[in-house]
């Protein structure tokens, strides 16, 4: 893993950065947790502190593809689809799943990022709005998220303040 590559997750201006040899290369828009910040399983909040880039998950798949349980669907995400199924959490397109690296803080036991199953990943795109209003999970536009999957690769850094 390179030291000089992370990502830096701005809770505050619901934005992501891809760093570089301490230089911001790109800003996303995203959207975190409508219910803030926090580390507890089943608060819904999106974790803090430093983490890592578990798996990468939808290699290939469609733009707008549907995964449940980080499995895709064989859906494409359409307003249809949308109407359909209204309550659904859409995780659409790539998964990025986070893992807490910070013991006691974000990993293991009650407050372990990857077994809350915390995710950067595609959203509708009319749900990153500068709004917090996930579910602990950090919702990127599907180009976006698109666009960072290719870039970083498994085990990349990620600080979410």
């Amino acid at each position: 893993m390179n030291s000089n590559f992370y990502l830096h997750i701005i809770t505050q201006s619901q934005s992501l950065n891809l760093i570089k040899n301490n230089e911001i290369t790109k800003t996303y828009a995203i959207s975190t947790a409508k219910n803030g910040l926090g580390e507890i399983r089943g608060s819904e909040c999106t974790p803090r502190g430093w983490h890592c880039i578990r798996a990468k998950i939808g290699h290939d798949a469609p733009i707008q593809t549907v995964f449940v349980g980080r499995r895709s669907t064989g859906e494409i995400y359409t307003p249809e689809l949308a109407k359909r199924y209204p309550h659904r959490d859409w995780i659409l397109t790539r998964i990025l799943w986070l893992d807490g690296v910070e013991q006691g803080k974000n990993r293991y036991g009650n407050c372990h990022t990857a077994s809350r199953y915390i995710y950067i990943h595609g959203c509708p795109d009319e749900f990153v709005n500068g709004e917090a209003a996930s579910h602990g999970c950090i919702r990127m536009k599907n180009k976006d998220v698109l666009e960072l999957f290719d870039k970083i690769p498994a085990r990349t850094k990620v600080l979410i303040e």
